[in-house]
């Protein structure tokens, strides 16, 4: 730094010195009789005169204050610019090696204050096992995202959730899954899978803040080739041609991800191999929803635009498989993680219908009636979840933007309670794993909300002992 300071100095001095130097030469008689200097004063003369020169090269004259002469001739003095390039016994202007700035760690750095702070920082950057993650995605002023959101102090009563970090996707997302399958080695990964616009599938490290791009791409186009006004698209093998709309990871076949689509098909991954090992072709119209039986991890659901729920065996994909029919386009499905033969399926007129698959026939001409039908919204009941704790304790929510909780016991669904969580048109509900009486809720207005279930009355009154046993719990 003291170069940048001396030059500062240097500037400020001519400058004002330039001053002086004009007065003297528009005086003559006063320059005769200065002809009797001695030549060290010239000299030194000289020097202020380039010094002079340098300053009104740079155009500093109206930013300095006056300097007499003999402090410039001083300060050229002090820098003994002449002997610039001579160092001095003892003095080294730069470092020898790394060995003058590299230090093992941090605690060993003399000059390193609020040491404490870095290893803080790194803490809060890591997701540890025993965290509760919510993954949002995101589209604001057509950037799309995922932001993922640590949730903490749920034992104070209080909520604390913040944004930990977020990874930019390249295309509006439509639907989304986690998946714990090892895709970089080891027992588990941290990835969600996700759908959009596009016909690829992207899987993301969400372990890692900085990611750029997906850890892995299934599907997707493979070139695009334009004559004239017409053009043609490539697509990689096996893969969608159309946006995607849903995807299920199967939790007992932890490599093996289901994803519906807009071209009509379904198709079954594994995310290891980045391979398609089964195509589907069971539905007339867009698929929009699917689902993986959790008792029974060959069985696939999946609902569709041509007012239809299919089950299928993974294992027998040629069969035809059963065929469930609904009043309306299908906006998602569940599994009841509680009853192995049932599961709910949402509509677009609002209704949503419960079917036990006991009940199928794989007869066309035979129509396997519902065991029950909610007329739960006034709009498309666009997200179904089931409670993972609580049997018979269903969420839906609405693009009428209402949230309501229901409970089916006995194929005799009531409504629990009801609420309109600010959050607009309603796209997406889902409960916690870890805290059951817990539901994200995500909307139009692109703000992710959390509803506690347990601070309402009515859900106290009739679940509350699932409420206590969750408290008591060592691992809640």
């Amino acid at each position: 730094m003291w170069f940048d300071s001396a030059a500062l100095m240097l500037f400020s001095y001519s400058y004002n010195s330039q001053r002086k130097l004009f007065r003297e030469d528009s005086d003559d008689k006063e320059a005769e009789d200065d002809m009797n200097v001695d030549e060290s004063k010239e000299n030194e003369d000289d020097e202020v005169a380039h010094a002079l020169v340098a300053a009104d090269a740079l155009g500093k004259a109206t930013q300095v204050a006056s300097v007499g002469t003999d402090d410039i001739t001083d300060g050229l003095k002090e820098l003994d610019m002449d002997n610039y390039d001579e160092e001095e016994d003892g003095i080294e202007l730069f470092g020898s090696g790394l060995k003058d700035v590299y230090y093992a760690s941090n605690d060993m750095d003399p000059y390193l204050k609020d040491k404490d702070n870095d290893s803080e920082d790194d803490d809060d950057m890591i997701i540890r096992p025993d965290d509760s993650v919510i993954v949002y995605a995101t589209n604001e002023d057509d950037v799309s995202q995922l932001e993922i959101m640590i949730v903490e102090d749920l034992s104070d009563g209080e909520i604390s959730m913040y944004v930990h970090h977020a990874l930019i996707i390249p295309a509006f997302p439509l639907c989304t899954t986690w998946l714990d399958c090892p895709i970089k080695g080891g027992e588990r990964g941290n990835f969600i899978a996700v759908g959009s616009m596009e016909p690829a599938i992207e899987i993301w490290d969400i372990d890692i803040i900085d990611e750029v791009q997906p850890s892995v791409i299934l599907g997707g186009i493979d070139e695009i080739k334009k004559k004239g006004k017409k053009k043609s698209i490539k697509y990689k093998k096996d893969s969608h041609t159309d946006a995607v709309l849903g995807l299920s990871w199967n939790k007992e076949y932890r490599n093996i991800l289901a994803s519906a689509s807009a071209d009509h098909s379904v198709k079954v991954w594994d995310v290891t191999t980045e391979a398609c090992n089964l195509t589907m072709n069971d539905h007339t119209d867009k698929v929009q929803a699917v689902a993986w039986n959790p008792f029974a991890p060959q069985i696939l659901l999946s609902g569709s635009f041509d007012h239809t729920v299919c089950l299928k065996d993974g294992r027998k994909p040629s069969h035809s498989g059963y065929k469930f029919s609904v009043g309306a386009d299908v906006e998602s499905l569940a599994w009841d993680p509680h009853s192995e033969h049932s599961f709910v399926a949402s509509l677009e007129n609002g209704t949503v219908s419960s079917f036990d698959i006991r009940a199928a026939s794989s007869d066309s001409t035979s129509e396997t009636k519902p065991s029950f039908t909610i007329h739960a919204h006034d709009k498309a009941a666009s997200s179904v979840s089931f409670n993972p704790l609580v049997p018979n304790l269903l969420a839906t929510g609405s693009t009428d933007k209402t949230v309501k909780l229901w409970d089916l016991t006995n194929n005799q669904p009531s409504c629990v309670t009801s609420k309109n969580p600010k959050a607009g048109a309603v796209f997406s509900v889902s409960f916690s794993d870890d805290c059951p009486f817990l539901l994200a809720i995500g909307g139009s207005k692109g703000n992710l909300q959390l509803w506690d279930i347990s601070s309402e009355d009515s859900v106290l009154k009739k679940y509350g002992k699932y409420a206590a046993q969750k408290k008591a719990s060592p691992n809640s």
